[in-house]
């Protein structure tokens, strides 16, 4: 399960070290950190970290796949946690140690920044290859934190970008060596705890307004 700790004004939460699929205890895990850092007092920012060979390996599909029937509850879940990162009214930084695929890479453009390993690692979205359509959410999600060309490359060839790889082409922003991926996160982290609260709610809400939308419609999450 993640566990949050802290550096200073800087909350650091270890998504785990398996694939850290989402599983519906695994979501409400990291919620109930987010609950403690989002009403917290002071400056302060979020890195959310790993250990292990993933940072996050996307949906819990032997999960989902045994419940079938709490398919369309499950989306709706996983697209709330999306929207929260994405509006949290104070600055995160997603520390890429190791894989970030699906569901998982779509988690790591919620946040503000990216820092990701410069020299083993894949970020992946395989819908393309392993026949999962992204959800109108999802596909707004990326849309809006990748540029077109890459978004369209990203989402409909299923290419798999490593660090220095994905640094180049936007999807992260700072490609780095594996001692480093933490430090360099929790760096920029800091550099940023003055910005919290409801201005900076405000503007992400209002910047990322049509994918908020849609990944917080729970009448029609699947399209």
């Amino acid at each position: 399960m993640p566990v949050l700790d802290r550096q200073d004004a800087v909350y650091v939460l270890d998504l785990g070290d398996g694939e850290n699929r989402f599983h519906p205890e695994w979501i409400a895990s990291v919620n109930a950190a987010l609950d403690e850092v989002e009403h917290a007092d002071g400056p302060r920012a979020l890195v959310t970290a790993a250990t292990g060979k993933f940072w996050s390996n996307g949906l819990d599909l032997e999960w989902l796949f045994a419940h079938a029937d709490q398919h369309e509850e499950y989306v709706v879940s996983v697209h709330a946690l999306f929207a929260r990162m994405l509006a949290l009214p104070l600055v995160t930084v997603a520390a890429l140690q190791g894989h970030t695929f699906a569901a998982g890479a779509m988690f790591s453009l919620a946040h503000d920044f990216r820092v990701m390993r410069a020299d083993r690692g894949f970020w992946c979205l395989p819908e393309a290859d392993i026949n999962i359509p992204f959800t109108p959410g999802m596909s707004a999600l990326v849309q809006s934190r990748l540029a077109p060309q890459t978004a369209h490359e990203a989402m409909a060839t299923a290419r798999r970008y490593g660090g220095t790889d994905a640094a180049a082409h936007g999807v992260v922003d700072e490609a780095v060596g594996a001692d480093d991926v933490l430090a360099t996160a929790v760096e920029r982290a800091a550099a940023q705890v003055g910005k919290v609260g409801d201005t900076l709610g405000t503007i992400k809400s209002r910047l990322y307004a049509p994918a908020l939308a849609l990944l917080r419609d729970p009448v029609n999450p699947l399209g």
